[in-house]
């Protein structure tokens, strides 16, 4: 397996490999195919942190890290947004989700992030270290329960910054 930054020439299989990784996952809204499409178009799309995994010529992964807003008391800053992260049903179970994930991480940290949320099963994502946000005192402006909305520090302290809110989109 190889992990390597998406491309355009991959947009389609990506498109068909989120659609049906999320028909089969214990949580899904259903229309995440059509998401990472928007989120491409966005402002808030990177595509230095936008990775496939691959095994030959096959997709079989992909993860894309987008920006969201961090508010603190003096400022707003740019953290960053783990989602989506999928694997073919196939392949599941074979660390490859993992190593997307921890892939991803490092690049982020190389590009200066300081800090990744995401929405997620706090069990597994705990393993790469994020925890829930209210062990920060942060509040998500959304409706989304607090021991979902994680976040780890790619930068230690971080979120000591009088973090308040944070925008998950």
């Amino acid at each position: 397996m190889v992990i390597e930054i998406e491309s355009e020439k991959d947009y389609s299989e990506i498109y068909s490999l989120v659609k049906l990784a999320f028909q089969t996952a214990e949580h899904a809204d259903g229309d995440e195919h059509d998401y990472v499409t928007e989120l491409r178009k966005s402002d808030r799309y990177i595509p230095e942190l936008a990775f496939i995994a691959k095994q030959g010529d096959e997709i079989i992964g992909h993860i894309m890290i987008t920006k969201t807003i961090v508010s603190s008391e003096n400022e707003n800053w740019v953290a960053l947004l783990l989602s989506p992260v999928c694997v073919k049903l196939e392949f599941r179970k074979n660390g490859i989700g993992a190593a997307l994930i921890q892939h991803s991480l490092k690049v982020a940290f190389k590009l200066g992030f300081k800090a990744v949320f995401l929405v997620g099963e706090p069990n597994y994502y705990g393993k790469f270290g994020f925890q829930s946000i209210a062990n920060f005192g942060i509040k998500d402006t959304g409706n989304i329960p607090e021991q979902y909305t994680l976040v780890v520090e790619l930068e230690k302290n971080a979120l000591r910054q009088n973090v308040s809110t944070v925008s998950i989109c």
